[in-house]
This record gives structure tokens, C-alpha cells and sequence, in this order.
């Protein structure tokens, strides 16, 4: 007797997750995204919030921090500014606006990496984080204003950001259409890894003590916002010091990297080029006046080292550990592979 064998139906992926179906379907590239697609998506979002640091800096540097004195109106009586507020209430409310396109782009992103079928649980979950961070930055923000621009909420509000940079480069990283297959570690490379963890950890400290400074200087935001008390020159060299560290940590990947002819050369050069610019402005800056074209270099800089630094702790991080076969046992010998 013949049976015949009626072939399982295929199962289907959760709707929106397999690029098919749902309500973004006639929109251009969101209804079935492609790698490259959602990899632009995320570069967006990097360069996005790389942006808004350095608009943020320019509201600080030009005195507009409190150009609209209040959140989340810029008066009490209008979410707009008027023309009493003049050329400050028209930077801060600018800014304010900036922050909405960021909000567009941080949610483009979350959805085509949603549904880009080959993205994983832990995509989407960075994603949606990137996502939350920007109201909630928003709302740290509206702190700052309400406090009078109290320096360490502003330092917290400018560490924030940078938290989000570190996270969209790690999406860009994860994201690559053309990401190489995983290399296997090699020998030495666990030091590289300790070595690029190292000057993770020293960049962080190197941004939040630069934070500190900015706090101790005459860059409140506005003419009337109180300083964090520290002596300004004081505050300078322990950011100084924190940095000659970098400077050892940086040089010394370079160096490591080089002898062993790893392909991280490329990341860590640019590293150590971004340093040296970066330390070429801090010193002109704090020799001339700290003018306000320099500052927002110089934080600017600051974003893409920590984009460099989070980069290369990717790259040592994405190899494998070489794989030792194990013995073959044969009866009462043991035999191992040639």
C-alpha cells in the first residue's frame, strides 16, 4: 500500500521580522530592508547624535543655555520663543527643534532594523534602546534647564549623549553587509583586547573629567548659571594627566598592533591621529581664550574617539579562540590527529 506524504507547511517568521507584510510595506526600503539599507539607517543615527553634541555645545559656548528659560515651553505662556528672548532664545529653541530629528532617525532606525529578517534579539534590543535614549535625554535636558544649568546635570546630560554614540557604533558595527567572517584570535591578541578595554575605560574617564572642567570654566551656558567650585586650573591638570595615560595606552596599541600585523592598524592609527588633533586643540584652546570654534571641535573630537575606541574593542572582541581538536581514543591508545 502507497502513502503518500503531504510535505509540512512552512512556517512563517513573526510578522514584521521577516520583511513581509505589515503596515510599512509601501514605504520605500522599511518594506523588506536590506542589509545595506538598515547598515545606512544606523551610520545615520551615529552621525546623527555625533550632531546634536556639537549644536548642544554651541547653545552652551554661545551663553544660550537658558534662551528659553523654562521645559517643556520655552516661556511659561509658549512652546516658541519671542523676540524679547532674542538671538539666544532662537539657539536654544533651535537646538530643541534638532533634537526632533534626531528622534526621527533614532525611530527609521529601530524600525528597519525590526524588520530586517537577519537581525538578531540583540539588534533589536539596541536598537530600541537607542531609541528610548533620545526622549529620555530630552527629559534630562529639561532638567538642566530647570536647574539653571546646575554643571554636573549638564555633565550628565553630555555624558548621556556620549553613551548613545558608543551605542550606535556598536549597531554600525553589528550591521556591516560586508563584515568579514569571524578571525581567530591568534597569539598575543587577548593582550590587544586587554589593551583596547584599557583605553575604553581611559577615554570614558578623559570625557567626564573634560565635563568637569567645562564645569569649572566660563562656558556655563548662560552668564548667570553657577560654576562646580573647583579651581579651573586644578581641574585642567587632572584632565591632563588622565589624558597622558590615554596618550601611553594609544601608543602602545599602535605599537602592539603593528609588531603582530593585525588588521586593527587601521583603527588604532586613526585613534592615535584623532589624539594628537585632539590634544593640539585642547592646548591652543586653553592657551587663547577657549574660543568657541575650537570648543566645539574639540568636543567633537571627543565623539569620534569614543567612536575609534568602542570600534576597536569590537574588532578584538568579534575574533574566535583557535579551536584544538581533541585526542582520538582507540582502544588502549591514544591517538591525535596530525
Amino acid at each position: 500500500m502507497t502513502v503518500s506524504k503531504t510535505p509540512p507547511a512552512p512556517v512563517s517568521a513573526a510578522p514584521g521580522n521577516d520583511g513581509t507584510g505589515g503596515r510599512f510595506t509601501r514605504v520605500p526600503g522599511f518594506g523588506r530592508p536590506t542589509a545595506r539599507f538598515v547598515y545606512w539607517w544606523a551610520i545615520a543615527s551615529l552621525v546623527a547624535n555625533i550632531g546634536i553634541v556639537a549644536t548642544g555645545g554651541a547653545v552652551r559656548l554661545t551663553g544660550s543655555g537658558l534662551g528659553c528659560p523654562t521645559w517643556p515651553k520655552c516661556t511659561d505662556e509658549s512652546f516658541v520663543p519671542h523676540g524679547a528672548l532674542g538671538l539666544h532664545g532662537a539657539i536654544e529653541f533651535g537646538n530643541r527643534m534638532l533634537t526632533w530629528v534626531l528622534t526621527v532617525v533614532a525611530i527609521a532606525t529601530w524600525v528597519a532594523v525590526w524588520r530586517y529578517a537577519r537581525a538578531v534579539r540583540r539588534d533589536r534590543w539596541l536598537a530600541t534602546l537607542l531609541a528610548l535614549g533620545i526622549p529620555f535625554q530630552g527629559v534630562i535636558g529639561g532638567i538642566t534647564v530647570l536647574t539653571k544649568l546646575n554643571p554636573w546635570v549638564v555633565s550628565l546630560h553630555f555624558v548621556l549623549s556620549m553613551v548613545l554614540i558608543s551605542g550606535a557604533t556598536v549597531l554600525v558595527f553589528r550591521m556591516r553587509p560586508d563584515a568579514p567572517p569571524p578571525r581567530q584570535a591568534g597569539t598575543g591578541v587577548r593582550l590587544g583586547r586587554r589593551l583596547a578595554w584599557l583605553q575604553y575605560l581611559a577615554t570614558w574617564a578623559a570625557i567626564y573629567l573634560g565635563t568637569v572642567v567645562t564645569g569649572s570654566g566660563p562656558h556655563a551656558g548662560d552668564t548667570e548659571a553657577r560654576r562646580n567650585g573647583l579651581a579651573p586650573d586644578h581641574a585642567t591638570q587632572l584632565h591632563a594627566d588622565i589624558v597622558f595615560v590615554l596618550v601611553g595606552l594609544s601608543v602602545a596599541i599602535a605599537v602592539f598592533v603593528r609588531v603582530s600585523n593585525l588588521e586593527e592598524q587601521r583603527t588604532a592609527y586613526a585613534f592615535l591621529g584623532l589624539l594628537g588633533l585632539q590634544g593640539v586643540l585642547g592646548f591652543v584652546q586653553y592657551y587663547t581664550g577657549l574660543p568657541i570654534a575650537l570648543v566645539i571641535a574639540h568636543m567633537t573630537v571627543s565623539a569620534l574617539l569614543l567612536v575609534c575606541t568602542t570600534w576597536l574593542v569590537l574588532q578584538f572582541g568579534s575574533r574566535t579562540q583557535a579551536v584544538v581538536p581533541a585526542p582520538v581514543v582507540t582502544g588502549q591508545r591514544t591517538a591525535r590527529p596530525d
